[in-house]
C-alpha cells in the first residue's frame, strides 16, 4: 500500500481525522466552494474558513455558502476571526487569533469549539486558560508562508503538547504524508493543519 494519504483515500476511502484543512482561496485553481467540496470528500477533521483579507460582510456571505457545503458532507466547519458572523449563522465553532481571543471573552458563550494559534509555550498555556478547546502551534516546518523565518521545530511542538491538556495541531509546512503526520503525532499532537495541500487537492486523488 502507498505511504501517502492521497492514495489511501483512493484505494480505501480513508477518512483522515488528523488533518484540519485551512482555506486560502488564492491558492486554489477552482472556486473556493468547489475546492471545499473536493476537500470534503477527503473528510478532514474540520475545515477552518480562514479568508482573513475579506471584510466582515463578504466573509459572512462566503461563510454561509461554505457552511452549507460542509453540513451536506458531514464535515465540521470552523469560522475564523468574526465571532459575530459565526453567531448570526448559528455556527458553534470559531478560530480566533490570540489577541482576538483575549478581546472577545464575553462573546465566547455558545461556542462548543474555540481555537487559536500560538507561537510559544506561554501562549499555549494562556490560550488554554482563556477557554480555547484546541490550539494550532507553529510554524513547525519550513514553509513559503514564512519565508526566511526559521521553523520552531518538533521539540517546540513537543513542549507545547506537554504544557497543555487540550488538543494541539501542528501548523506550518505540514504535508499529506504518513511520515510527517507520524512525526507530529509522536510529539503528542492531535494532528496537523494543512493549507496548501488541501487547496490543491484534486478530485482524481479520491477516485
Amino acid at each position: 500500500m502507498s505511504d501517502t494519504y492521497e492514495n489511501k483515500i483512493k484505494e480505501n476511502g480513508y477518512i483522515n481525522d488528523k488533518v484540519i484543512c485551512v482555506t486560502n482561496r488564492h491558492l486554489s485553481e477552482k472556486s473556493l466552494a468547489r475546492q471545499v467540496e473536493i476537500v470534503c470528500k477527503f473528510h478532514p477533521k474540520a475545515i477552518i474558513l480562514r479568508e482573513k483579507d475579506l471584510p466582515e460582510d463578504e466573509y459572512m456571505t462566503l461563510a454561509n455558502e461554505i457552511l452549507d457545503i460542509c453540513k451536506k458532507n458531514n464535515v465540521k466547519c470552523i469560522l475564523h476571526f468574526y465571532p459575530n458572523v459565526a453567531k448570526k449563522l448559528e455556527c458553534d465553532a470559531i478560530h480566533l487569533p490570540l489577541f482576538k481571543l483575549r478581546e472577545n471573552q464575553k462573546c465566547l458563550s455558545g461556542f462548543k469549539i474555540i481555537g487559536t494559534s500560538v507561537h510559544s509555550v506561554e501562549e499555549a498555556i494562556e490560550a488554554q486558560n482563556l477557554g480555547a478547546t484546541y490550539i494550532s502551534a507553529g510554524h513547525i516546518f519550513a514553509t513559503d508562508c514564512k519565508k526566511g523565518v526559521p521553523p520552531r521545530g518538533l521539540e517546540f511542538l513537543k513542549e507545547v503538547c506537554q504544557a497543555v491538556n487540550i488538543p494541539v495541531y501542528a501548523i506550518g509546512g505540514i504535508k499529506l504524508s504518513d511520515e510527517q503526520i507520524k512525526l507530529i503525532t509522536d510529539c503528542g499532537a492531535a494532528g496537523g493543519c494543512i493549507m496548501s495541500g488541501m487547496m490543491k487537492l484534486k478530485l482524481e486523488d479520491m477516485e
